[in-house]
C-alpha cells in the first residue's frame, strides 16, 4: 500500500479540491428554504445556523493557512469571516466560503511542505481535511432536516482512510484518543461493497493504521458495512451496533474504540 502520507484507497489529490466545491454546493442546496434555527441532533447544542457558520469558518481558516504557507502550529484561529448579520444570508456566505477555498487551492502547490496536525506535512493535507469537514457537516444538516444522506463511495473510502491515518495525532483536540491502547489488539473495518479493509493495531503505547496488513489476517474485532456507513461510523454519526453493520469478535474492544475515537 501507499505510504502513510498518501491516500491508501482514495481518489487523487485533485479530487479533494474539486470535491470541496461539490460538497459545499450540495450543502447549500439542501439549506434552501430551511429553518436555520432547526436543532442538529448529531451536533448537540447546535442549530443549522451554527453548523453553517462552523463549516464556512473552517473553510476560510484553512484557506488562510494555505495562503500563509504555515510552517509551525498557528497561534491564533482568528480570520476575517465576513459573516453576514442575517442568518438567512448564511447559505450564500457558505457558498462564497468554498470560493475562498478554491482561490487558496489555486494559489498553492499541493506538494508544498507545510505544517499540519496530521501525518501529511504538505498543503494537500488541508484540502483533504477540508473536504471531510464539509462532507460530514453536510450529512449533519441533512439528518437534521429529516433527509436520508448519501455519500459517494470513493469519497467515503477516502474519508475512512483519512480519519484513521490522522486519528493518532488528534489528541490535542480529542484527548480521549489517548485511551486507545492495548496489548497487541487489532480492530478491522471491512467495506462490504468493495474490497477495502482497514486494520488498526492497538499497542501499549498507542495505536495506528497498519497499511501493510494482510487482508486475510484475523482481527480481534471487526465491523462489516458499506463504505458510506463506515465513514459515518468513524465520525460517530452511526453506532457500531446499528442494523447496517455486522460486528464480529471482541465486543468490549469495539465499545472502547468507538467510545474514544470520534472527533
Amino acid at each position: 500500500m501507499n505510504s502513510p502520507d498518501q491516500p491508501t484507497h482514495g481518489p487523487s489529490l485533485l479530487d479533494h479540491r474539486a470535491a470541496v466545491a461539490a460538497e459545499t454546493a450540495r450543502f447549500v442546496a439542501g439549506l434552501r428554504d430551511a429553518d436555520l434555527t432547526t436543532a442538529v441532533p448529531t451536533c448537540p447544542g447546535w442549530t443549522l445556523a451554527d453548523l453553517v457558520k462552523h463549516t464556512g469558518s473552517v473553510q476560510r481558516w484553512f484557506s488562510g493557512l494555505l495562503h500563509a504557507r504555515i510552517q509551525e502550529p498557528p497561534r491564533s484561529r482568528e480570520v476575517d469571516l465576513q459573516l453576514p448579520e442575517r442568518q438567512e444570508d448564511f447559505p450564500d456566505w457558505l457558498a462564497d466560503s468554498a470560493t475562498v477555498a478554491a482561490r487558496a487551492f489555486a494559489a498553492t502547490d499541493p506538494d508544498l511542505p507545510m505544517w499540519a496536525w496530521g501525518v501529511d506535512q504538505h498543503a494537500r493535507f488541508w484540502a483533504r481535511r477540508m473536504l471531510f469537514e464539509t462532507l460530514v457537516h453536510r450529512v449533519d444538516a441533512e439528518l437534521a432536516l429529516g433527509r436520508r444522506p448519501t455519500v459517494d463511495r470513493p469519497r467515503a473510502v477516502d474519508g475512512v482512510d483519512e480519519f484513521l491515518v490522522n486519528l493518532p495525532f488528534a489528541t490535542p483536540f480529542a484527548p480521549d484518543v489517548a485511551k486507545l491502547r492495548g496489548p497487541d489488539r487489532t480492530l478491522r473495518l471491512h467495506a462490504t461493497d468493495g474490497e477495502e479493509t482497514w486494520l488498526v493495531r492497538l499497542r501499549p503505547d498507542g495505536f495506528g493504521l497498519d497499511a501493510n496488513a494482510d487482508a486475510a489476517e484475523a482481527a480481534d474485532a471487526t465491523v462489516h458495512g458499506a463504505a458510506a456507513d463506515l465513514l459515518l461510523l468513524v465520525y460517530g454519526r452511526l453506532r457500531h451496533d446499528a442494523a447496517v453493520f455486522t460486528p464480529d469478535g471482541d465486543k468490549d474492544l469495539l465499545t472502547r474504540w468507538f467510545a474514544h475515537s470520534a472527533f
